[in-house]
Order: structure tokens, then sequence, then C-alpha cells
């Protein structure tokens, strides 16, 4: 169970990835916001209760690893890292620029503490139980942490390698969904309704469990549970835009192109909350 003084922590970093990603959208001009912002949260609980890692030795053998395959969520994933120390926290407002490290979808080619390059929409599953393989073969003590949107979900990639999660029992890969209920051009219910993904991971194999994917409690509770004889799946009922109350009620907040002094009312209100969290 989360301790006030941590759900503190927590509280604080979330909301400062919230300011880092919108920096780096301020930065660009535009930028895919929705996604970024609702799994902020759950980004917060792995980098800052959950996950073994080292800012300094970002290849260090046995740490846990993130699989974004939701790779254009990466701007959130830049802002985690750079809080952490594995590069200067300005570079990340190099985002999307030539010859940045920062490209708009994750690649570890170019940013200290990308453990995987992601983008093309259920790739990254395949490849993330790959890597939780590999390390479980090797006798590793670290877990793969993999973040797949629900929109992703319609690809057929992505169940295959639940099936095969589930089958070869690659029980350190922990399954994350972001059920923000929205994708590209509309609501997931719309454009391919995926009905009860927690029944549909039960089904694959998985002890699945469904939570408030914005709780940072429920998300602490369940991301440090360990798999026993099958692997986890934890759908997170998130809010696509969270954080951003405009943003959260905007129905096109995939990608958003908006004026500066946009950026800057939402940079407003997210520092004003995080200074009453002093």
């Amino acid at each position: 169970m989360l301790d006030k003084q941590l759900e503190k922590e927590l509280q604080r970093f979330a909301l400062e990835i919230r300011i880092g990603a919108v920096e780096e959208f301020k930065a660009r001009g535009f930028g895919h916001v929705g996604g970024s912002l609702s799994v902020a949260d759950a980004l917060a609980v792995l980098y800052g209760a959950v996950m073994k890692y080292d800012p300094k030795n970002p290849k260090m053998e046995d740490r846990d690893k993130l699989v974004c395959s939701k790779g254009h969520a990466g701007p959130s994933v830049y802002a985690a890292l750079g809080l952490k120390g594995f590069f200067p926290y300005e570079d990340i407002k190099t985002l999307n620029q030539p010859g940045t490290n920062f490209p708009s979808h994750c690649d570890r080619q170019k940013t200290p503490g990308v453990d995987m390059t992601t983008g093309s929409l259920g790739q990254g599953t395949s490849l993330a139980v790959g890597m939780a393989m590999g390390d479980k073969l090797k006798g590793r003590d670290s877990r793969t942490f993999l973040i797949v949107g629900d929109g992703e979900s319609d690809e057929g990639q992505v169940w295959e390698a639940a099936m095969f999660t589930a089958a070869k029992k690659v029980t350190n890969l922990v399954w994350l969904i972001d059920n923000n209920k929205k994708q590209l051009d509309g609501y997931t219910k719309d454009i391919l309704d995926s009905g009860d993904l927690r029944a549909k991971f039960e089904a694959f194999g998985f002890e699945a469990v469904r939570i408030d994917g914005n709780d940072l409690g429920q998300l602490y509770d369940a991301l440090t549970k360990k798999a026993e004889d099958k692997p986890i799946a934890v759908i997170l009922d998130t809010v696509k835009g969270k954080g951003v109350k405009e943003v959260e009620e905007t129905m096109g907040n995939h990608s958003m192109n908006v004026p500066a002094e946009t950026y800057d009312k939402w940079l407003g209100e997210l520092r004003a909350e995080l200074a009453a969290l002093a």
C-alpha cells in the first residue's frame, strides 16, 4: 500500500512529467498530447517507485525495462527520464527538431534510458516479449513493463504477443493497457470495439486486473504485485489528456496544434497545481 509521503512524491512527479511533456509540445508547436498525458501517472509510479534502474548506467544488465509500444507517448517518457537524470532535462525541448535525440516516437539508439524503439503500432508487444524472455533465460532478476494503447490493440500482433506471453509463462513481463477510450480519429468503441479487455486477457491466460489508471495508489498496488504462474495484465482506465482540463474536454486530442499562449495557459495551471502540493 502506498504511504502518504510516497504518494505526495509521486503526485509531484506525475505533475512534473505533465509539465515536461507540455513544455516539449510548446517548443515544437504540436504533438501527441492526449495519449502522452494519459500515461503520466503510470510512468510516475514506474520510475518513481517500482522500477530498478541507474541513470548513470542506462544499460545496466539487471535493470527493469520499459517498452512504450504506443511510441507516440514518447514525450512523457522523455520527461520522466530527464527528471530522473538520464540526460539534461532541458534537452527534451528539442522534441522532433532536426538532429534531436528526442524523436516523436521512442528510439533506443537516440535517447539514453529508452529501452526499445517503438511507434509502428503493435510491434512493441512482440519486442517486449522477446526482451523479457531473454532476461528470464539469462537468469536476470528484472521485469519488463509494456505500455500498449487501447486503439493500438486493434492490431492482431498485440494478441499474438499476448497469447505467446501467457503460453510461455513470461511472468517477468507486465502488460499495461492504456484504456483511454479514444484513438486517432474517434472513440475506440465506434472504430473497433475491444469489449471487455480484462476478460480477454484472462481468456488468453493472464492474471488481469482493471483499475483507475490515473490513481496512484491503485497503480502502485497493481505494479508492485509479483506474478506467480501467470503473467499480469493491468487494464488502465484513463482519461485521454488527463491533467489538463481543456485537453480532456477536446474531442480531437490525439495530436494537437495550438498557439504558444494556449500551452502557456496549460503550463500555468499545472505549475499552480504543483505549487499547491508544496
